[in-house]
């Protein structure tokens, strides 16, 4: 256990506290690995789980917890989607966003809708439990990486690139476009219709002034959003 992590158990521990969370992902496996993780740290509770985005926006709108992991790609409503509609019903609870995706792709995005941090899944076993006693203090959760990414827009202020001007749908469907998914098996992971996909596909292609999905993924690539 890392100093940080003792000195903040010590001061939650003081206060006679626990922490009470809930975890929003659509995989159940995953879930049971959060709760375990979560279940070695006493003064930390898992009160609920949320399987969906219309779940998580549920439980996260009510005063039954301090803290929300929320998986950014879930059925129904996508994480950004759910954060939008929690914070403003809850805006106390914290929210911290748990994602596939490396930090360049949604972190900043998410604490502009309101996050209290972004943590990629890969590093959730050794983060997580930091993550989570930083963001019940009322806290932001900041990685390395992404502090550097939001220095470099400080530093480049008024230089936006083209994807930043996405809604999150859109941003979202570049992605999984630049990923090799085509619109129908978009529109099945993400349960809309291949009509509001397609939709979503032009949207982009004309805010980015691109034609094709080869010129997609050429810009993600470049641009390093995806891997």
């Amino acid at each position: 256990m890392t100093g940080t992590v003792y000195s903040q158990r010590i001061e939650y521990a003081q206060m006679s506290k626990k922490i009470k969370v809930i975890i929003a992902d659509d995989h159940a496996i995953l879930r049971a690995g959060l709760k375990q993780i979560l279940a070695e740290t006493e003064d930390v509770e898992v009160v609920a789980e949320a399987k969906n985005g219309n779940e998580a926006i549920k439980l996260g709108s009510q005063s039954i917890a301090d803290v929300i992991l929320m998986d950014i790609s879930m059925p129904d409503r996508n994480g950004m989607e759910a954060l939008k509609f929690i914070k403003k019903e809850n805006p106390h609870i914290a929210v911290l966003m748990l994602s596939m995706h490396q930090e360049d792709q949604y972190a900043v995005r998410a604490l502009k809708a309101g996050a209290s941090g972004y943590l990629c899944k890969q590093s959730a076993s050794s983060d997580l439990v930091t993550a989570i006693y930083t963001v019940a203090k009322g806290k932001k959760y900041i990685t390395p990486e992404v502090a550097e990414i939001l220095a470099n827009q400080v530093g480049g202020e008024g230089e936006r690139a083209p994807h930043e001007s996405l809604s999150d749908r859109e941003f979202q469907t570049l992605i999984m476009i630049a990923s090799g998914l085509s619109v129908g098996e978009i529109a099945d992971k993400l349960s809309l219709s291949v009509k509001t996909v397609s939709m979503y596909r032009s949207r982009l292609l004309e805010k980015m002034q691109l034609k094709h999905n080869a010129e997609i993924t050429h810009y993600a690539i470049k641009n390093n959003l995806v891997d």
